[in-house]
């Protein structure tokens, strides 16, 4: 179940405010997508972006082989939390995979960073034992 982050925040604050205490609310968008659908999505969206021939991207795809107890479905029921507080996906999902990749490209700096092993071995030694 896809949510675009925003969407997900606003829920948060929603139940924060509203919620009963003590209660479940489960936050999801109604947006299920096949992984490798989701994938081609995202390679369509990124040779638009960075103005690539259409394919470019998912040229670059690599199948292996799937893990052991593979996910085959990630489905949220969110409807006790739109019903009882009302809340609702403002984004619609293309728009916001749209705006999460002008984000990821906007903030290039910081991808590198947090992908680095620099960050790993900060996080560790700042996090380890703990």
């Amino acid at each position: 179940d896809w949510l675009f982050v925003k969407d997900h925040a606003r829920a948060i604050d929603v139940i924060y405010h509203r919620g009963r205490v003590g209660e479940v609310y489960n936050i999801g968008g109604n947006n299920e997508w096949k992984n490798i659908d989701l994938v081609h999505l995202l390679c369509e969206v990124m040779d638009r972006k960075l103005k690539r021939d259409p394919g470019t991207s998912a040229g670059l795809i690599t199948y292996v082989t799937d893990r052991p107890g593979h996910d085959l479905r990630y489905a949220i029921d969110s409807s006790k939390l739109q019903t009882e507080l009302g809340w609702q996906p403002s984004v619609d999902f293309p728009t916001g995979l749209d705006q999460t990749v002008d984000w990821y490209l906007a903030n290039a700096e910081w991808l590198r960073h947090v992908t680095s092993g620099d960050y790993r071995q900060y996080y560790e030694s700042m996090y380890a034992g703990r």
